[in-house]
């Protein structure tokens, strides 16, 4: 309960996950006049490992997540059917412990408060257990689970790690086997060899509902195991998510202008429209937010730069709309293998969200992956711009 000496801040944080911690940690680097509030009713940062490739950050914000960084590898692998491939391009894993004791660290005592918001204003808040906490900014990162404004596909996973009895023989991740059975739409495995011993094991379906029955790709996971000899001792941990892939939307209704609170993360669209993930943007507006919070109109600001975030991502929705609309579900597969026989500049920039002109036609030259008036009439009947 917030008391009468912390009922007051300069900037109070609603959420502990990716987006809410990086801006703590931002702001308590850049911005120590200020007085900080993060307000998270769980562990910061939850049970999540985030992996980013090297280039999906700037070298001028690699500060933020550099300390994070828990497991990194110099290359990945991809398996196909009919194509696999190595890339040397570095990846690196943070994890959800990493950023809670980084925050735990860099915030004074008292200023995380767990608890929920159960009502969110731009300069004040109120919590669940009772009190009120005011301050000059509030900044919304609660994230969003569904998005009933957007027309979206879903990447819906279940990841463990598990402790494999005489080792695993994994050397660097496979960031997509897909050479496994398609299910639920395009399915793959995603490997991350933490040690030895220990290997996270994902299974990721790009499926056409969001409903995730987890009891079920644990036997998946399970059942992949076994086809690789793993004798499986332990599970050490467990996370599973439901992401959005984004295939038309109106930014104003996502974020109508009426609502003067300052967002981040995802509840702001700030995520790759094809991939799902946030970690990219969320970095670069953490990195941003230390010039920003002394503006009086820092929720305009950051809504400015969401939308133009959105408007960005116009591409990435289109290929949403003919990886949803196009394409059969037990064919999807088809046009990641296509995908991954591209240059590595261009996938890098690809996942980065920074696809140039040039990337983008040869992302659509020459045979397509989808018949093409499947394509054209799924374009037609969405507004992915």
């Amino acid at each position: 309960m917030v008391g009468p000496n912390i009922d007051r801040c300069d900037i109070a944080i609603v959420g502990g996950g990716l987006a809410g911690g990086l801006a703590a940690l931002a702001l308590a680097a850049k911005r120590p006049d200020l007085d900080i509030r993060l307000v998270e009713p769980g562990p910061v940062g939850g049970n999540h490992v985030w992996s980013f490739f090297d280039s999906d950050i700037a070298k001028k914000d690699r500060w933020l997540v550099a300390p994070l960084v828990r497991y990194h590898w110099p290359r990945y692998d991809v398996r196909f059917p009919a194509h696999d491939r190595t890339l040397g391009m570095g990846y690196k894993s943070i994890t959800g412990e990493a950023l809670a004791a980084a925050v735990a660290a860099a915030l004074p005592d008292g200023h995380i408060i767990a608890d929920r918001a159960k009502h969110v204003a731009p300069d004040h808040l109120l919590l669940a257990r009772g009190g009120r906490l005011s301050a000059k900014h509030v900044i919304d990162a609660r994230g969003a689970a569904r998005f009933p404004t957007l027309t979206s596909g879903w990447q819906k996973f279940v990841g463990q790690a598990l402790t494999i009895a005489g080792g695993h023989g994994v050397e660097h991740p496979v960031v997509m086997d897909a050479t496994v059975e398609q299910l639920d739409g395009y399915r793959f495995v995603y490997l991350l060899p933490f040690d030895a011993e220990t290997l996270f094991v994902e299974d990721t379906y790009y499926s056409d509902d969001a409903g995730l029955d987890e009891a079920l790709v644990r036997e998946r996971i399970a059942a992949y195991a076994a086809v690789q000899g793993w004798r499986v001792a332990a599970t050490t941990r467990e996370e599973s998510g439901v992401l959005p892939v984004v295939m038309a939307g109106d930014f104003n209704r996502l974020w109508p202008p009426s609502d003067r609170t300052a967002r981040i993360g995802a509840r702001a669209g700030m995520f790759h429209a094809t991939t799902g993930y946030s970690l990219p943007h969320a970095v670069r507006t953490a990195t941003a937010l230390p010039a920003l919070v002394g503006r009086a109109d820092l929720p305009d600001r950051l809504r400015a730069r969401a939308a133009a975030s959105w408007r960005r991502q116009r591409f990435y929705r289109m290929l949403g709309a003919m990886l949803f609309r196009a394409a059969d579900p037990d064919a999807r597969y088809r046009i990641f293998e296509r995908f991954y026989r591209l240059s590595p500049r261009l996938i890098a920039r690809f996942y980065a969200g920074r696809s140039t002109a040039t990337d983008r036609l040869r992302l659509l030259a020459g045979r397509p992956p989808v018949p093409v008036g499947r394509a054209l009439a799924a374009l037609a009947r969405l507004d992915w711009r």
